[in-house]
């Protein structure tokens, strides 16, 4: 056999092996057509290479591949190429300090390498859209991974947080998990001193360290609701509930879940709840939307949106002059 074909199938082997993760002798040779034996080797000349192929003995043991010291080249075919190509670049604008830069460069190394058939559909894909993003807010891509690592390893966090009038504490937290609403990232965590369940934005966060305090994980709220509720109504000066008549799916297509909280009512109407600082514009929010809608409270947004429709009407020419 040709050296040629020897290589060739060492990289069908490594493409199984990141297929899935266990596969047995038997069956990677019936996939390669080759005896056991030959497979053996082939997982030698791997390990070689500096891939981590582990060997696990026992009636449903097999061949794993596993993480190493260094981070080998992956095989990828061309869905998976396309998909990585395409997220690096949407990952090279992206919300976290640094990662713009290492996206581009593991783009440019990914391109080089590529196929021209593949590198021509990226690039089509990428050539024909657009992303509408807002002011995102930076975070430190350090912070992310303590944070990941404390929630994981269910240890205690200590940080400086600048808190919204600009002052600085320092925070000794529980982690449970983190919330990305695609513009920032959030925490949720029991906050040792407030005794209480808490959110914290990441971008917020300075001289995060992890302790070496583990603590047992507590009964908590679920934690996307409980952020999703923090974002949309705790730091608002109002606070408005209002029925529409529409699904919950159909809301939510229009409301993002950092605006507003939808929750599922009865016969046909859903529960709109959404913060703002003041009352016309809630009243604006909640009236351009495409369904019925009935305000709940407070009772001051009815005001406000009385006076909406009084200035629409003379916007339109409808009005008397006496009703604006």
């Amino acid at each position: 056999m040709t050296v040629e074909a020897t290589t060739e199938r060492v990289l069908r082997l490594l493409a199984l092996l990141q297929r899935r993760p266990s596969w047995t002798a038997a069956d990677l040779a019936a996939e390669l057509g080759v005896t056991d034996r030959c497979v053996r080797r082939d997982v030698q000349r791997l390990r070689a290479l500096g891939y981590p192929v582990h060997a696990v003995p026992g009636v449903g043991g097999g061949y794993q591949l596993g993480a190493g010291t260094r981070l080998p080249p992956l095989l990828l075919d061309d869905e998976e190429a396309i998909a990585t190509a395409v997220s690096l670049r949407l990952a090279s604008g992206g919300t976290i300090a640094g990662a713009g830069e290492a996206a581009l460069r593991a783009l440019t190394k990914l391109d080089q390498v590529m196929p021209a058939r593949l590198r021509a559909e990226v690039r089509a894909v990428h050539g024909s859209t657009e992303t509408l993003m807002g002011p995102v807010a930076e975070i430190d891509a350090e912070v992310l991974v303590t944070l990941a690592r404390a929630c994981r390893d269910a240890v205690r966090v200590r940080f400086t947080y600048e808190a919204r009038n600009g002052g600085q504490h320092e925070r000794t937290v529980e982690p449970v998990r983190m919330v990305t609403t695609g513009r920032r990232w959030y925490l949720m965590a029991w906050d040792v001193d407030r005794d209480d369940w808490r959110t914290f934005r990441l971008d917020r966060m300075a001289a995060a360290f992890a302790t070496t305090w583990r603590f047992r994980a507590r009964e908590h709220p679920d934690p996307v609701a409980f952020v999703q509720r923090a974002v949309t109504e705790a730091s608002y000066r109002y606070l408005a509930r209002a029925r529409v008549r529409a699904t919950v799916d159909q809301v939510r297509e229009v409301v993002p879940p950092q605006v507003g909280r939808v929750e599922d009512d009865r016969d046909g109407w859903c529960v709109l709840v959404v913060g703002g600082e003041r009352l016309d514009w809630l009243a604006a929010h909640l009236a351009r939307l495409s369904y019925e809608v009935e305000v709940v409270e407070p009772p001051e947004l009815r005001d406000a949106a009385a006076l909406l429709a009084r200035r629409l009407a003379a916007m339109a020419g409808t009005a008397s002059p006496d009703s604006v």
